[in-house]
């Protein structure tokens, strides 16, 4: 067997998967096409390009999500490293400065022995050896093509990107500093606060906005975790408020009252210049966007440093075609990761490059591939996306109603500490007996 392991694209997936086989030992070809071409979300140069957020979403266990950070931190990923090396406030959240993120994973790549990068875009896949394709949902589509050959016709949803603002564009007489509840350091995020007359308006001009058309040949289909923002306004009037648009927990000091309606900004940068429109993802066409965000309080002269838009999100039927040590039924050579395998997220895409990387390597030590067990939360993802309902499969974050159940009669308000115990239990057994062994973080 040819001892190099070849992984195409370097986004979050790609680049952990190298990682995780470089060190251990095992020599990577990993190729990105990027600066060569981009895709059409991708702006930066460099590896690891984050483009829907910078957010990680939330830090305690009490999420699936911290759960699923606080595995790979112990398991020796290079993403936590870099996101841990490279945060920015953000209350609860982990959140990261974007270029710095990318500026991070780059160089640790480029600096390792064992991985040797390659620039340009792969259009055939290698005949023989092991390859991890971890192409993304935004895979080229000379590549999709050959892909197609060995998944069938593939599956996809659209996906929407929020705006950035310039920081000093805002209002900062109007907008308050504040997180709901008081969490982190309390002043994480930027609130925009909406009267009940100003929210009808914003949700009249949304319903009436121009949006960006779908291609003829294109079916919609949204997840539900990144649904556009006039898309939710168009299910009911509150909706908004009953999401990314909720007042609960702030109290506007003008008024000393909780608002109808709030925007929350949440910085993209370490120096706070930028900042996310957070949970507004849209597909508003781009004059349509500056006219009507500019109607929210404190961003009528808002500088928009990215407009919003959107694309298409490919991936594959998972539960028909891949095993869970991420290689595909009909060719075990072939392992995938990412997005493209239906998880959704950049923490979850993170871990199973994670896996993907952890059993190439293996495989070329002439050890058996690994599954971690389904009660932690990489476990728990795994067995989400090859032991799904194939006919209805949609793209899926890591969520505690994946876990197996805890036996006996548990209280509710307990049950989340004790499903996060438990998974970091059976994750340190098995690493211990499976030989993965855990790792201070890369």
């Amino acid at each position: 067997m040819d001892e190099r392991i070849t992984v195409i694209g370097g986004g979050l997936a790609g680049c952990e998967a190298a990682w995780q086989a470089a060190e251990r030992g095992v020599p990577v070809v990993l190729h990105e096409m990027k600066p060569e071409r981009y895709s059409p979300a991708h702006q930066l140069p460099g590896l690891a390009e984050l483009v829907c957020s910078n957010s990680l979403r939330g830090e305690s266990l009490e999420n699936a999500v911290g759960l699923l950070k606080e595995e790979l931190r112990r398991c020796g990923s290079l993403f936590m490293a870099a996101a841990d090396a490279t945060r920015v406030p953000a209350g609860g959240a982990l959140a990261v400065d974007r270029q710095l993120f990318s500026a991070y994973v780059t160089a640790r790549i480029e600096g390792h022995p064992l991985i040797e990068l390659r620039r340009g875009e792969v259009t055939e896949l290698p005949a023989t050896g092991l390859v991890v394709i971890a192409s993304g949902p935004l895979t080229s589509e000379l590549l999709a093509e050959r892909l197609r050959a060995l998944t069938g016709p593939d599956l996809y949803f659209y996906d929407a990107i929020a705006p950035i603002v310039a920081a000093d564009s805002l209002d900062l007489t109007t907008v308050f500093r504040a997180s709901r509840y008081g969490k982190g350091d309390g002043d994480d995020y930027l609130n925009c606060p909406l009267d009940e007359a100003g929210y009808e308006r914003f949700v009249d001009e949304l319903l009436a906005a121009e949006k960006v058309p779908a291609k003829e040949f294109e079916k919609v289909i949204h997840f539900e975790g990144c649904m556009p923002i006039e898309e939710m306004a168009a299910r009911g009037r509150e909706t908004l408020r009953f999401g990314p648009m909720k007042p609960v927990g702030l109290t506007d000091p003008r008024t000393g009252r909780e608002p109808h309606a709030v925007v929350q900004l949440r910085a993209e940068d370490r120096a706070g210049t930028m900042f996310n429109l957070v949970g507004f993802q849209t597909k508003l066409t781009w004059p349509e966007q500056r006219r009507i965000f500019r109607l929210l309080p404190g961003l009528e002269r808002a500088e928009f440093v990215r407009l919003g838009s959107m694309h298409r999100n490919t991936f594959i039927n998972a539960p028909t075609l891949l095993a869970p040590t991420f290689q595909l039924q009909g060719e075990r050579r072939i392992f995938f990761a990412g997005q493209i395998t239906g998880v959704e997220g950049y923490v979850e895409s993170a871990g199973s490059g994670f896996l993907a990387g952890l059993n190439a390597a293996r495989l070329v030590r002439g050890e058996a591939p690994l599954v971690p067990p389904p009660a932690t939360a990489l476990g728990a993802l795994v067995a989400h996306i090859t032991r799904a309902d194939a006919r209805h499969f949609q793209p899926m974050n890591v969520n505690y109603g994946l876990f197996p159940p805890l036996p006996g009669k548990v209280k509710k308000k307990d049950r989340r500490q004790l499903l996060a115990a438990r998974a970091l239990a059976e994750l340190e057994q098995w690493c211990e007996i499976g030989g993965a062994a855990c790792r201070a973080p890369a």
